[in-house]
């Protein structure tokens, strides 16, 4: 039978009675935040844009076909069929094949992955807009060639060509919408003054493409047209679902800081903690831009060092007065910070500059440093819990986010090895460590919660969560709130390459189970505090750092412990 959980809060202070619960089944999990929203706005909007590409194809084919320029289009393409040369008829191969299908995925797929491979932090949103408006641009031109009929021009055509109708142009569609995407990206990712020069070549590429098509017979103008119209239509459509907002939503419900206490902590002294090595002096500045931009003129920056990765500073800050304290830098530094800060009342800002920089993500925040340092100074102080840990040879701390004993820890510490393939990877290197960490053997535990019965567990990966998300919005853990004043707890113990597709599988669908043990799917529970004895000395990380291996592990939660800068969930 399982034990017995404490009940989930929203937001209810910490002396609150609470009631007792065992863990849910069957209850539906909700996807990523913003995705079920965006998918709706996406489909919605496609199906339109379909039905406008329809009907616009339906007027040129019928009432509007002896009308200026419909009437005048065969006349055009005849006189490119006048025009061509050797050279010309070369360079517009070249200029089409910019469109061609094969081209397309090619320069897609390659911006994808620099998107998210290159930038210190990964740019998943602008990869999945690319992505996603070049498959609607062909998804929406499949359906308008299957029920728009027309004939391809009159003339002698270069290219062969599939059955398919001359409305709308394919290539100039895809062109649109691929380099059309990459000159949007360029515009609103680039800041140098420069950047109008590579977009205004990356727009001009599907004219090229749609001039090149028309030239070797394959389309009408309008048919261009239609393709420009198309393209530009999915650009439109996917960017309002996923560039209009630069962040996804805050935490609902989390407790507000009296305002009484809000006016007496944030005008004064502003403590920046930074990390030396990732934030140059130009970042310094933006990041004094932003400040100065909310009324702090005369911040105090603090450097770790290797030493001491911001606990130190966090705690001179407090010592020389810090109303606020700002972190620059992944979870490790914010986790440090956090340490020092708990308890304190003096609110913590948290800027991205890391690998991971989940508790950014918990928080809802954007993963640009500058707006993520301006989305949390115009939002409004929140309390939320911290994790107390501590084990053999691990002297007590506290963390925000995760912490983890088994394989994560093992794929850590081999990233943390690999120092050249993190920094050039970011946070997919602990994906290439997965592999030689998978290699090790399952450890076996005892584990006791709220002081009940121990429970003997066999297990490949055990993690305690004040947060649930990862990297792309997967929540690992679907029901870890960093408000609700309790922590929550998964063991995985796939065994064989089915049991890892029915882990993968039920952690994907937030699927979960009342904590049965021995068929392998993942397993839930919540606590207050938890002790960890594991038979053989495992390696351990907390908030993605690796802190040696060891037998014991204690955690507890602390209701309420930090206060951090979250954005206003309206804005």
């Amino acid at each position: 039978m399982p034990t017995a959980v404490p009940e989930r809060s929203a937001g209810l202070p910490e002396d609150a009675p609470r009631s007792v619960r065992t863990a849910p089944t069957g209850r539906p999990r909700e996807l990523p935040r913003g995705t079920t929203r965006a998918a709706a706005s996406v489909g919605a909007l496609a199906v339109c844009q379909a039905a406008l590409m329809i009907g616009l194809g339906f007027l040129i084919t019928g009432p509007a076909r002896h009308l200026w320029p419909m009437t005048a289009e065969d006349g055009v393409n005849r006189g490119l069929e006048r025009l061509r040369t050797s050279t010309l008829t070369t360079l517009s191969s070249i200029g089409s094949e910019l469109g061609n299908t094969g081209t397309v995925i090619g320069v897609t797929l390659a911006a994808c992955l620099a998107l998210i491979l290159i930038p210190r932090l990964p740019w998943w949103r602008q990869a999945s807009f690319l992505a996603l408006s070049v498959a609607l641009q062909s998804l929406v031109f499949l359906v308008v060639t299957i029920a728009v009929e027309r004939q391809r021009p009159d003339v002698h055509r270069l290219d062969g060509s599939l059955p398919t109708s001359s409305y709308t142009s394919g290539h100039t569609g895809a062109a649109t919408a691929v380099y059309g995407g990459l000159a949007v990206l360029v515009l609103s990712r680039i800041r140098s003054p420069w950047r109008r020069v590579p977009a205004a070549l990356l727009f001009l590429l599907p004219v090229v493409v749609g001039v090149c098509r028309l030239y070797r017979g394959m389309h009408h103008p309008t048919d261009v047209a239609g393709g420009v119209i198309n393209g530009a239509l999915s650009l439109l459509v996917v960017g309002h679902a996923l560039l209009r907002d630069g962040r996804v939503s805050a935490p609902a419900a989390l407790p507000e800081v009296p305002e009484a206490a809000r006016a007496e902590r944030l005008p004064g002294r502003v403590a920046v903690v930074v990390n030396p090595t990732t934030v140059d002096e130009s970042a310094r500045d933006e990041l004094r831009r932003v400040l100065a931009q909310h009324g702090h003129r005369e911040p105090v920056f603090l450097e770790t060092t290797a030493a001491d990765p911001g606990g130190g500073q966090a705690a001179r800050a407090l010592d020389e007065g810090a109303a606020l304290v700002v972190v620059c830098g992944g979870d490790g530094t914010v986790r440090a910070a956090a340490d020092r800060l708990a308890g304190s009342g003096v609110p913590l800002a948290v800027v991205p500059f890391g690998t991971g920089n989940l508790l950014a993500r918990n928080l809802g925040l954007p993963l640009t440093p500058a707006e993520a340092l301006d989305a949390a100074l115009g939002g409004a102080p929140r309390v939320i819990d911290l994790a107390r840990i501590e084990g053999d040879g691990l002297p007590a701390t506290h963390f925000a986010v995760m912490s983890g004993v088994g394989l994560d820890a093992a794929m850590m510490t081999y990233a943390e090895e690999h120092d050249r393939a993190k920094a050039l990877l970011g946070w997919p290197a602990y994906v290439l460590a997965a592999p030689k960490a998978m290699r090790g053997p399952r450890m076996g535990l005892s584990v006791r919660l709220d002081g009940g019965q121990p429970l003997r567990r066999t297990a490949r990966m055990v993690l305690v969560g004040n947060t649930g998300e990862l990297q792309g919005g997967l929540r690992l853990i679907p029901d870890a709130r960093p408000d609700d004043g309790v922590l929550d707890l998964l063991i995985l113990d796939p065994q064989g390459p089915g049991g890892w597709l029915r882990t993968v599988s039920a952690l994907l669908l937030h699927r979960k189970r009342d904590g049965e043990e021995g068929d392998g799917q993942p397993e839930f529970r919540t606590f207050r505090r938890a002790e960890f004895t594991f038979d053989a000395p495992e390696p351990r990380e907390i908030d993605g750092d690796p802190v040696g291996t060891g037998l014991r592990l204690a955690v507890e939660v602390v209701p309420g412990a930090l206060t951090v800068l979250v954005p206003n969930r309206e804005s």
